[in-house]
């Protein structure tokens, strides 16, 4: 991972990063040479309009998609330079991912949902299910370990989405409006849960959300509009 000049590690950046969608003929520019770089144990919220682009610029910063222009660096390694497989294998190590939707296999139980990604990092049974019951029981789902998704409430399911995506220990978590589907008291519960996890284990939070509210109790608030990145003063948040 890289250091800056003020000797703080940078755990995710972009540069030059641009993004066009081509249908046909039909060339849509949705934004070009943005500039970001997040340190270790930061916390970012990304503001702005609907269609402005923040679900497209956290799939690209995750490696989910592949910019137009630009670089991606993870953990100091240029995703362009990387192969499928090891693109796979760094997201899985030094990324977790948390959606607005759980995204989590319904056939599979909370823990086994949480080991997965353990497991898929090489690690063996033993410590993937030691990892996974000791962050479970850390979001308070210690009791419902064996439990489907469907047998989850919503904010239960959401938790442990959050659990499967600290449980590699990533440099940095991606939120696409993690707790959007939620209702406002059990959404403020499970953002407090992520940000005492944040604490808890240093890692980076980048969080798209249209939440002002909880956008002002991050480190840095950074609004996505035409195609610009722009960091905002607390009076304008």
């Amino acid at each position: 991972m890289s250091k800056p000049m003020d000797g703080r590690e940078t755990v995710l950046s972009c540069d030059s990063l641009g993004m066009v969608y081509a249908e046909g003929k039909m060339r849509t520019p949705v934004f070009d040479g943005l500039h970001l770089d997040v340190h270790k144990g930061e916390t970012v919220a990304i503001l702005g309009a609907s269609g402005a682009g923040k679900s497209t610029l956290l799939h690209l910063l995750g490696g989910l998609d592949t910019p137009t222009s630009g670089e991606v660096l993870v953990a100091g390694k240029k995703m362009s330079a990387l192969s499928d497989t090891a693109r796979g294998a760094l997201r899985n190590k030094a990324l977790g991912f948390v959606y607005q939707f759980h995204h989590l296999l319904p056939e599979f139980t909370a823990i086994e949902n949480v080991m997965l990604p353990v497991l898929l990092n090489g690690t063996g049974v033993t410590e993937a299910e030691s990892r996974a019951r000791g962050l479970l029981e850390s979001v308070g789902l210690g009791h419902r370990l064996g439990h489907k998704p469907g047998e989850l409430s919503g904010g239960e399911r959401q938790r442990a989405a959050v659990a499967r995506a600290l449980v590699n220990q990533p440099a940095c978590v991606l939120g696409d409006e993690p707790t959007g589907n939620l209702d406002e008291k059990t959404a403020a519960t499970v953002f407090d849960l992520m940000l005492e996890l944040n604490r808890e284990q240093h890692t980076s939070l980048v969080l798209v959300t249209h939440d002002r509210r909880l956008a002002r109790r991050l480190d840095r608030v950074l609004e996505l509009h035409e195609g610009k990145l722009r960091e905002l003063a607390p009076e304008e948040v």
